[in-house]
């Protein structure tokens, strides 16, 4: 996935959360600010990754960026948001969300100005790896503190506000930030992020009360989160290098085989911490979790690569303004957001292995109807009937994904599998965002031949994350479902 987050796959963490005795649920009105708190906290990760992938273009070309350079500002935020969200989660649970939540709004507000006044790719590129660490704090304390705050049928209407608000503002994100690139400059779209941080800490401050933690004696597991940020870190970088003009050299291939060790040194050091580890391994002792990872890995990729190239091929080969490109995208949210709910229901009702096989076959289509975006195509015959595919298959799949997970591990592990899922997609799209030097290099024709020969593998990829639910996840409903 790009660096766009997922609200629909990150409200599996909400559920996980642990339902706290009914008396200490706070009155209903500091509910309502709490759940107003979450939405702006959580809507910085939404908001600005949509809008940094329209902003590709122009900050590239003001900075002097290569390829290379700006799949870093990609996945400068993605990588710490990958490695280090389950954490996040941990050290809330030990040292209070609320103080958590406010210190990784007030880290992200701060990146924020550091992105904004980047004299160079470099301080970017490094201010984007603090907004992502800033992102690792403040999304699963955020989603802890939505959960604990409501129980019942209560916080599964919050839940819902929380994911179609968060889709809304991903939805309006790229729109606003492209009109903000095509009249002000780049360097606003990460202004944005001030005020809403500015009022998502006010708002904490005053309405979110820390209930007592139990976990405070709970090591925290900083060793496999130091692993998991050199593998992915390592694995990257040797993907970025292998993908761009310098091709797979030896130290490409170097970096990723030492990655790929750094990941095994990381299995081994989790395999012993057992229970204690952010990453259990015993959630792979389910074939459906197995499944469901699967899924995820590869759905979420397909996905986040779309979202990097598909703004940059309409502003670099179709001529399209900021604001254009980023309005193309709107489809998708806004589809998202009317169908998730209803895919929901229907997972409940009847299973989560049919949707989650058919919806990412769709996906699949969707991306083979993308083989027919190129300079100067119509965005009404060829741009947008791939996004309204994409976006209905991605309906089929992001609700289920939710209800499976929770159902595919057992109660004490619902908060770990949701949340290594979330961190999951991240990872996919970490992963794609490396593979695309090729096309982020190339300029005229070459440009849309290396976009279309992305559109091929990201469709064999969503078709293989159905294939692999139909073979591995039984055909889980969700717990109390008839």
């Amino acid at each position: 996935m790009s660096a766009t987050a997922h609200p629909s796959c990150d409200a599996a963490q909400a559920h996980g959360v642990e339902a706290c005795a009914e008396a200490d649920k706070p009155p209903a009105g500091r509910q309502t600010w709490i759940l107003v708190t979450t939405i702006l906290a959580s809507s910085l990760s939404f908001i600005d990754g949509s809008v940094v992938n329209v902003g590709l273009p122009a900050l590239g070309r003001d900075l002097h960026g290569t390829a290379g350079d700006l799949q870093w500002v990609v996945n400068g935020y993605l990588l710490p948001l990958s490695a280090l969200l389950l954490l996040g989660g941990a050290l809330g649970d030990r040292f209070g969300r609320q103080r958590l939540l406010v210190i990784g709004v007030a880290l992200f507000a701060v990146a924020s100005a550091g992105c904004a006044l980047a004299p160079s790719l470099l301080w970017l590129i490094v201010a984007r790896v603090v907004q992502g660490a800033a992102a690792a704090l403040l999304m699963p304390n955020s989603l802890a503190i939505l959960g604990g705050a409501f129980s019942g049928e209560a916080r599964g209407k919050a839940i819902g506000t929380w994911a179609a608000t968060g889709a809304m503002m991903g939805a309006l994100g790229p729109v606003l930030g492209g009109w903000l690139i095509d009249t002000v400059g780049w360097r606003a779209i990460f202004l944005l992020n001030l005020p809403i941080a500015a009022g998502a800490i006010a708002l904490a401050l005053k309405f979110v009360v820390d209930a007592p933690s139990t976990t405070k004696q709970t090591p925290l597991d900083l060793g496999g989160a130091i692993l998991a940020t050199l593998a992915l870190g390592g694995l990257a970088w040797g993907l970025t290098i292998g993908s761009g003009p310098q091709g797979w050299t030896l130290s490409a291939l170097a970096v990723v085989v030492a990655g790929a060790v750094l990941l095994l040194g990381f299995l081994g050091f989790e395999r012993r911490l057992g229970d204690r580890a952010m990453m259990p391994l015993a959630l792979f002792g389910s074939k459906g979790f197995v499944g469901l990872s699967v899924l995820t890995l590869l759905l979420y990729g397909a996905l986040g690569g779309l979202m990097v190239l598909l703004p940059y091929i309409l502003i670099r080969s179709a001529g399209y303004s900021a604001t254009l490109a980023g309005a193309a995208l709107l489809p998708l949210p806004l589809i998202l957001t009317v169908t998730s709910p209803v895919m929901g229901g229907i997972a409940g009702r009847i299973g989560s292995r049919l949707p989650l096989t058919v919806g990412p076959i769709i996906v699949g289509l969707g991306f083979l109807l993308a083989l027919r975006i190129g300079g100067g195509a119509s965005y009404w015959t060829t741009v947008l009937p791939a996004i309204v595919v994409i976006s209905l298959g991605m309906a089929g799949a992001v609700a289920p994904l939710t209800t499976a997970v929770l159902s595919s591990v057992d109660a004490r592990h619902t908060g770990s599998a949701s949340g290594l899922n979330s961190a999951l997609a991240r990872t996919g799209g970490l992963i794609a965002t490396a593979l695309l030097g090729t096309v982020l290099a190339a300029t005229g024709a070459p440009l849309v031949q290396d976009f279309h020969m992305a559109a091929l593998v990201a469709a064999a990829a969503s078709v293989g994350a159905g294939l692999a639910a139909f073979a591995l996840i039984p055909n889980l409903k969700a717990k109390g479902a008839d």
